[in-house]
């Protein structure tokens, strides 16, 4: 049923299947299936630079992509901005150095840096094994929230990068 009403509303879906094994009956429990669709997982948005921002309150949480860290490879150096810095859309934040090239991070809008992530200081790794959750670089109290208006969405940002290999 529930498959049916997303692809009617042209949504992406990932059936998934839960279940609890009891090991002493040697029997399944209960069990649970649930879907998540883009849209759930929707609300990051991408600049051309491969920074992505998810914003919750007027903060964003900002990070470099998948195909981002996919094309530097191996992280070895994080340079993250100073907190309470004003930084300007497309304008340097920082700096990621892997063990192909450097790279410089932009802020993918206007605003204050509230926090950086400290444990990219000591595993500056994580960019590449969880860069949209544990490799996020730093949060930014938007400024000028119009900005994010001019930012790609998941789909428009895959096809971009589709074009660019």
């Amino acid at each position: 049923m529930a498959s049916t009403v997303l692809r009617r509303l042209g949504l992406r879906y990932i059936k998934c299947r839960v279940s609890v094994f009891n090991v002493e009956t040697r029997s399944e429990k209960y069990t649970r299936n649930f879907v998540t669709t883009s849209r759930v997982l929707a609300g990051r948005l991408f600049t051309e630079k491969h920074e992505w921002i998810n914003v919750s309150d007027g903060v964003g949480t900002v990070g470099i992509s998948e195909y981002a860290q996919d094309k530097l490879g191996e992280v070895v150096y994080v340079q993250l901005p100073e907190t309470g810095i004003d930084v300007e859309a497309n304008g340097e934040a920082g700096c990621l150095e892997s063990v192909k090239a450097a790279s410089e991070i932009y802020s993918p809008v206007s605003g204050s840096i509230t926090e950086i992530n400290q444990v990219l200081a000591n595993t500056p790794n994580l960019i590449n094994d969880s860069p949209y959750e544990k490799g996020w670089l730093f949060k930014i109290k938007l400024s000028q929230p119009d900005e994010l208006k001019s930012l790609m969405d998941e789909d428009r940002y895959k096809k971009f990068t589709e074009s660019q290999d």
